[in-house]
């Protein structure tokens, strides 16, 4: 078995390489459990229903000109597209990118006294996402 440790995970958004902000992200998908039991069944049987997902990310804020900010403030409320690897190389089987869609739908600003300024935002998936290996 192999381990990894994140040193230099890539994060995309709208087609602009976010990695040099972040500190902390993670892609969360899952299938909706649907209860497919009948009458005489002893256990519980569930089918997969609709998929869902968010990716969650943690941002050292940056408020200058075309920096962190001023990049996401205009695609608050919007579709964008998003791309995610576990190490910023080349994609392979053993560093994946996972693509599709999110809704920025948050945007925050602030932090406590004598803390780094941090966005911390958790966006929903819209749509599907796909895997690449090559």
């Amino acid at each position: 078995m192999s381990v990894m440790v994140l040193f230099n995970a890539f994060v995309e958004i709208n087609a602009v390489n976010m990695s040099g902000w972040g500190k902390q992200g993670a892609l969360a998908m899952e299938a909706a459990a649907l209860d497919a039991s009948v009458f005489g069944d002893g256990w519980v049987k569930n089918v997969a229903g609709m998929k869902s997902g968010t990716l969650s990310v943690d941002f050292l804020d940056d408020f200058a000109a075309s920096q962190l900010d001023s990049l996401l403030w205009p695609l608050f409320g919007t579709v964008v597209a998003f791309k995610v690897r576990p190490d910023a190389g080349a994609i392979s089987t053993s560093n994946p990118q996972y693509s599709g869609s999110i809704l920025l739908n948050q945007h925050n600003v602030g932090g406590s006294l004598g803390e780094l300024a941090a966005k911390s935002l958790s966006l929903p998936l819209s749509g599907a996402v796909t895997r690449a290996t090559a």
